[in-house]
């Protein structure tokens, strides 16, 4: 194909977007809302939580058992010394005889420190494993929710906040560090101990028991309550934290800065932000508050205990029951090992409602299912078959947020067959970028059968597909990394001299090495370090690395100025050479030498040939072209 065609075609500048997108960037977060319910929801539902919870341990099932282990031993060794604290009182400093028993005191006293050592040791050990296997719950399930957004359709980016994702990721899995890390142990443990606690008690004394538990069921109720509240406050405060992340991303990336001192409103972003940073400090207060009221009555209760023991021992010990001084010190001494259990038990039964509603947050992206998946029986495309033929056969396509009566693509129907450049043109909102888009099969068509080299992209793997195809858009979009690494996304083993050799060919080699650090060069956030021209001309270079069958121009150098177009049209020429070229366009001068036109408005292609034959039919194409030719 000639270079004077490519270079007009190259030029193709701002057509519409085909009808939107889904409705980019709106506040949705069906997520959210989703989340709120669940933060509402009846109790009943907290098992089916902890059961989705608790199989996100199951890789690591061996270390949970020596964790368990070493949290049952070590809470079953902490209920022995003050047994051992009954005898040291009742053996060894008031034995039968009147006269301290040292010998005694001395094995016992020992021990109880070598108990303690134990304990600490154990401890130590335990909290290694409960920190590796929590963190990495928390890694998994991060990396987890990553990759299942990875495989979401685009539909589902369009019309959801990058804040709000990147809050899933950041904050809410976060969030529930604690409750991945501490919960088994402190479950386990505080069980263990309260148990231990309760059984020793009885042994002492069943009557003082009776006493020291009387008021455990009310504060089971109550804690049942507070824990709702928490759950309801902790869910707005993650929707206002990912509220906060998305004013974030949008105001502080390069595009939002650039456009609040364009239009001096960095004031208003200020303001924007400090309005949603109040709201989540008075959130967080909310959430450190509530239940506060309800564990310092738990505390002053537990306080108490032991003065009532006293109170209740000196009736006992008159009605004849037989309470010696060291059951009385024993027993106020297991209570008070009692107290911290149980009130480690009550705030994991309270964190386990309040992470209930994170943990909804989480799962709710988990369950979503991509739109767009491999069917079972998808075959790959064979590497051996390059000809790119790329066939619309009766296509017909509505957005997900559209109107059914009113499709952005209407019974389509065409062929661009292999090596042909075919160009679609048409007015702004026509479906021209929508057909850029079901090639690749970024959205699935509602009727009708997309193929490229015969087959149906319903029928084949996306990944082969997309290794089929190369895209350059007009939103060239560059990581913040080096130049050889921007490259290289398109082949992680490419070598420098096939670095150099595609550079060359999108004409941006010399440019490249006239840099100090040359390919080591860094091309800031989204590449906002090198001008339009050069990085249209790094992002052909990493379409020629890649070396696909169909190259599918989306307006590639309508937001150039006019020498860098020049220079961008010479390298679209090199990517185009002997492939598929799909151009959308929108300045008909521009696509004049093309194979054949395809023009498009509302959904339907009206017309199509090439560039002198639509001049000739005097239909839609020639109005629009006399149009442009008098606005010149």
């Amino acid at each position: 194909m000639g270079g004077g065609r490519m270079a007009a075609v190259a030029a193709a500048g701002g057509g519409g977007r085909g009808g939107g997108a889904g409705g980019g960037g709106g506040r949705v977060s069906g997520g959210d809302a989703a989340a709120q319910r669940a933060a509402n929801a009846e109790a009943p539902k907290i098992p089916h939580l902890l059961r989705r919870i608790a199989t996100l341990f199951e890789p690591y099932r061996a270390a949970l058992v020596v964790t368990g282990i070493l949290v049952l031993i070590g809470a079953a060794l902490t209920v022995v010394p003050p047994l051992l604290t009954q005898q040291a009182f009742d053996l060894g400093l008031f034995p039968a005889g009147g006269t301290p028993n040292i010998p005694v005191l001395f094995e016992l006293v020992g021990l109880m420190v070598l108990i303690w050592i134990v304990s600490a040791a154990l401890g130590v050990w335990q909290t290694y494993l409960t920190a590796k296997v929590g963190n990495r719950v928390m890694g998994d399930l991060r990396i987890r929710l990553f990759s299942h957004l990875q495989r979401m359709e685009l539909a589902f980016f369009t019309r959801t906040k990058t804040g709000i994702i990147q809050s899933r990721l950041q904050n809410d899995v976060g969030g529930v560090a604690s409750v991945l890390t501490n919960t088994v142990s402190s479950v386990l443990g505080n069980t263990v101990t309260v148990i231990a606690a309760l059984v020793a008690m009885l042994l002492l004394s069943w009557q003082l028991t009776v006493v020291a538990v009387v008021l455990m069921p009310l504060l089971v109720l109550v804690q049942r309550r507070v824990g709702q509240v928490r759950a309801r406050i902790a869910s707005k405060t993650q929707e206002s934290l990912s509220d906060m992340t998305a004013i974030t991303q949008e105001a502080l990336s390069v595009s939002g800065i650039l456009l609040a001192k364009s239009f001096n409103r960095q004031g208003t972003e200020v303001a924007r932000y400090s309005d949603e940073n109040d709201n989540q400090i008075s959130l967080q207060v909310r959430q450190q508050m509530s239940g506060q009221w309800f564990f310092a009555i738990v505390q002053i209760v537990l306080s108490i205990v032991p003065a009532v023991v006293y109170l209740v021992s000196a009736y006992l010990i008159q009605g004849g029951v037989d309470i010696t001084a060291g059951t009385i010190v024993a027993f106020t001494t297991v209570q008070a090992r009692l107290m911290w259990p149980l009130l480690g038990l009550m705030r994991v039964g309270l964190d386990l409602q309040t992470s209930g509603a994170l943990f909804a947050r989480i799962f709710e992206y988990l369950d979503l299912t991509p739109s767009i998946t491999d069917a079972p029986d998808a075959v790959t495309l064979p590497a051996s078959n390059r000809a790119g033929r790329v066939e619309f056969d009766h296509v017909s396509f509505v957005y997900p947020d559209g109107e059914p009566e009113h499709p952005t693509l209407d019974d389509v129907s065409f062929t661009v067959e292999p090596g042909q450049f075919a160009a679609f043109v048409g007015p702004s909102g026509a479906g021209k970028t929508t057909v850029s888009y079901l090639v690749p099969r970024l959205y699935e068509a509602s009727a009708g059968s997309v193929r490229v080299d015969g087959l149906d992209v319903r029928a084949v793997r996306q990944d082969s597909l997309i290794a089929r195809l190369g895209i350059v858009s007009q939103e060239t979009y560059l990581f913040h990394a080096t130049i050889a690494e921007n490259l290289r996304y398109a082949k992680p083993d490419a070598t420098g001299a096939e670095l150099a050799e595609a550079a060359r060919r999108a004409n941006i080699h010399e440019r490249i090495m006239s840099f100090p650090a040359g390919y080591d060069t860094v091309v800031g956030e989204r590449g906002y370090r090198l001008s339009g021209g050069e990085k249209q001309r790094i992002a052909i270079a990493r379409v020629l690395l890649k070396d696909p069958a169909v190259l599918i121009l989306d307006e590639a150098t309508s937001a150039l100025d006019s020498i860098s177009e020049r220079v961008v049209q010479q390298a679209l020429d090199a990517a185009a050479d002997g492939r598929t070229t799909i151009a959308i366009a929108h300045r008909l001068s521009t696509i004049v030498n093309a194979d054949v036109i395809f023009v498009v408005d509302r959904g339907r292609i009206l017309e199509r040939g090439t560039h002198d034959e639509l001049l000739a039919l005097g239909g839609v194409y020639a109005a629009l072209y006399a149009e442009q030719l008098s606005t010149v």
